[in-house]
């Protein structure tokens, strides 16, 4: 067998556990199995992937293999037991999960990234370490030699597993995500709903974790029709989807879906009750893949919302930090908007930088596409001219909330926007689902000044301007302001509001990422990515360099010297000794393929993999700090 580094794993701590009936594991209990803690929290896209990842390597070793997440909270909300316990069935968790506010567990682990894996083996040692998407064909080669050593050493155990799942809650929605509306129809023939109980449009509601559409009259309560199984997958008929989210009208009546975790888009026929795949292959989209061409054949990664502008349908690609279009005319798609960098950096939008866009709106002249973009808790638009703007939000690690002008205002991870009319016109209003802070947010792009509408909702997540009532009128023109339906998630509901007048007054908070800073001396630090092929696996120079890096620093001048990109995963910073602190930003890749079996020659079309991580680490520059600073893409650091 393969000598590999172990170090003994430390034992698990944090505040409570989920999905074990009430009781507190140990790695002391689960000695003599495989374990794999998973590094993650709820608001990273890049973590659920892993989740989607993790659940086809439970069923290859459902009686060896243990996973255990451990989740470490970025926003403040994530530390709040409730949200983590919703999150936990939001996503589908099967397997124990460890809160851990504090961090304990990830600092014990030297965490620096979400999300990230930690294999340890039998007898309580880690042996492997990865972070970001993308490993878990590693980690499943692993389990498996492992599994082998050591049965033959006598120190594997099998058996069922600790986890005990939550009881079911009766709902009519379950973690709902958008809501749009219908054209109204009198009633309802051949699909066993009822008839529709008041005048109104029907509603169309994305069930996210019922993996459904559901179809509901203007009440907002009475369920017309559902479309979808109910079970996870993908399949046009009969019609399975897996956790949708956005949706919007095409002008032909039709609905356009964003099946997110199925990495699709899906064509839903009111008439008819059809849907039909129109765009995304089922697979994830990972670095190399082609970013154009038919719609059918190019991978998309977690669409998460989608808008019609300028006469096709954007999608806010969440997965890669895009915006891309997809032309129902040519059934083509194309990315538009973004580097896949996550940040953000306005300007000519090939150059621009998002963060999981995840809210699409066309303002009200049509002349802008606003933007939620959740991790840099950011209002941002585009125009036609393809240029990208940010209305509120500094970037990645800031976030609050607090009112007042754009550029002092703060949001929490909102994820969906709605524009509003404006009465002299322009681009008008946009209210925000300002998601963590269960508030609803207006942005006043002629005043420029942000305000909150209402608060005590419960992880809004997407709101529908209603139809004005008969003598009612648009906000500003008398008849009083507009009513909408607010999309809280947490709540499992649809709550209907009327606008107020005035804004809710609110104390101001700002707050930034919760991580530990890394304490770095000024002047030349070494910066050093570890990255060992995974066991059968070699690095991928058939094509050039099998690894890339990428440097940057907020705020820029903390970084004197070592910016920019380069081959090497190693590399001398120069680090500003006037700067007291500051965030590195840090974007590594790696390539590897599969070796042949027994010594075999080369294949000719060896299975490759792609490696890739982002890494922000907030950095505290002082005499006392370390010349030194190891981030591990995959193995173990034995610096």
């Amino acid at each position: 067998m393969t000598k590999r580094p172990r170090v003994r794993a430390p034992e698990l701590r944090g505040r409570a556990w989920i999905n074990t009936g009430g009781r507190r594991l140990s790695l002391a209990e689960l000695r003599g199995r495989l374990v794999v803690l998973d590094f993650w929290t709820f608001c990273c896209v890049n973590c659920l992937h892993v989740l989607d990842e993790l659940r086809a390597l439970e069923a290859r070793h459902p009686d060896t293999l243990v996973v255990v997440g451990v989740h470490s909270p970025k926003f403040a909300h994530e530390a709040d037991h409730q949200a983590v316990l919703d999150a936990v069935e939001r996503y589908g968790v099967e397997h124990p999960v460890l809160d851990d506010p504090e961090l304990a567990t990830w600092q014990q682990y030297a965490i620096r990234a979400w999300p990230t894996l930690v294999v340890i083996d039998p007898e309580g040692y880690v042996v492997a370490q990865h972070a970001g998407e993308g490993h878990v064909h590693a980690v499943d080669a692993l389990v498996t030699e492992l599994e082998a050593e050591h049965a033959t050493k006598g120190t594997l155990r099998r058996g069922a597993g600790p986890y005990v799942p939550p009881e079911p809650e009766p709902t009519h929605l379950r973690f709902p995500g958008k809501v749009i509306a219908l054209p109204s129809r009198p009633t309802v023939s051949g699909d066993g709903g009822p008839d529709e109980p008041e005048s109104g449009p029907r509603l169309l509601v994305s069930d996210t974790t019922r993996h459904q559409l559901v179809e509901l009259a203007a009440d907002g309560e009475t369920v017309i029709r559902r479309v979808g199984t109910g079970e996870r997958g993908l399949s046009d008929s009969p019609v399975r989807l897996s956790e949708p989210q956005g949706m919007t009208p095409l002008p032909d009546g039709r609905v356009i879906v964003a099946d997110t975790v199925n990495h699709a888009l899906r064509i839903y026929d009111p008439g008819t009750g059809a849907v039909t795949t129109v765009a995304g292959t089922g697979a994830q989209w990972m670095s190399g893949d082609p970013t154009s061409g038919p719609a059918r054949e190019v991978p998309l990664s977690s669409p998460w919302d989608v808008a019609w502008f300028q006469d096709r349908v954007w999608i806010a690609m969440a997965g890669i930090h895009q915006l891309w279009t997809y032309d129902p005319a040519t059934e083509r798609v194309a990315a538009v908007a973004g580097t896949r960098n996550e940040g953000l950096a306005d300007g000519p939008a090939e150059a621009a930088w998002f963060a999981q866009p995840s809210g699409l709106a066309v303002s009200s002249d049509g002349e802008r596409l606003w933007i939620a973009d959740s991790e840099t808790s950011a209002l941002r638009w585009i125009d036609r001219e393809l240029t990208v703007r940010t209305a509120v939000g500094s970037g990645l690690f800031d976030f609050g909330h607090r009112d007042g002008p754009a550029p002092e205002a703060l949001l929490q991870h909102p994820l969906g926007v709605t524009a509003l009319p404006a009465p002299g016109g322009g681009p008008g209003p946009v209210l925000v689902s300002d998601t963590y802070n269960h508030a609803l947010r207006l942005y006043d792009p002629v005043s420029e000044e942000v305000s909150t509408l209402a608060t005590d909702l419960r992880e809004p997540s997407d709101a529908l301007v209603l139809p004005p009532a008969p003598g009612g009128a648009e906000r500003g023109e008398g008849g009083g302001p507009p009513e909408v339906l607010v999309v809280e998630s947490a709540r499992h509901r649809l709550t209907r509001l009327r606008l107020p007048v005035e804004a809710v007054p609110v104390d101001a908070v700002a707050r930034r990422t919760r991580r530990e800073a890394t304490a770095l001396a000024p002047g030349e630090v070494r910066l050093e990515v570890v990255f060992q092929p995974p066991h059968g696996q070699k690095l991928d120079e058939r094509y050039g360099p099998a690894t890339r890096l990428l440097v940057s620093a907020t705020p820029p001048e903390l970084l004197v010297d070592g910016a920019g990109r380069g081959t090497e995963l190693r590399r001398t910073l120069r680090l500003a000794d006037g700067v007291p602190e500051g965030v590195l930003h840090v974007s590594a890749m790696a390539a590897s393929c599969d070796e042949p079996a027994g010594g075999a020659e080369a294949e000719e079309y060896p299975a490759c993999h792609m490696h890739q991580q982002d890494w922000g680490v907030p950095v505290r520059i002082g005499p006392e700090g370390a010349d030194r600073l190891p981030l591990v893409l995959a193995g173990l650091d034995e610096g």
